[in-house]
């Protein structure tokens, strides 16, 4: 069984706190099955974003998996703004997590193929 989404941001949040990163949550979604994208900043005038994997990769139907939405490995903070802004578009109950943190770290499963 998949772990709500609600949860999952709570933790998710928990965990950058305890890393030393600073995360927000940005949109509320729906609490059982929302679709969840976190946005990483470092502050630099780069960043990342990062959503759901295509349920095809995911081995285990529990896990939460996710993948870069852009080629490059970051992206100007406008254009993850634009990338989030066409998302919202196509799924209004969707989850934003913002988080700041100048080594670029994520502390979620990534699909890197």
């Amino acid at each position: 069984m998949r772990l709500r989404a609600d949860i999952w941001v709570s933790a998710y949040l928990r965990r950058c706190a305890s890393e030393g990163a600073y995360s927000v949550l940005r949109r509320r979604g729906a609490p059982e099955a929302g679709a969840i994208f976190v946005k990483i900043d470092r502050l630099d005038g780069s960043a990342a974003l990062f959503g759901p994997a295509p349920q095809s990769e995911v081995k285990d139907a529990g896990e939460r998996l996710f993948a870069r939405l852009h080629r490059e490995p970051w992206i100007t903070p406008a254009e993850a703004e634009a990338k989030l802004a066409r998302e919202i578009s196509f799924d209004p109950d969707l989850w934003i997590v913002e988080t700041e943190d100048r080594l670029g770290r994520c502390f979620f499963d990534i699909n890197n193929e």
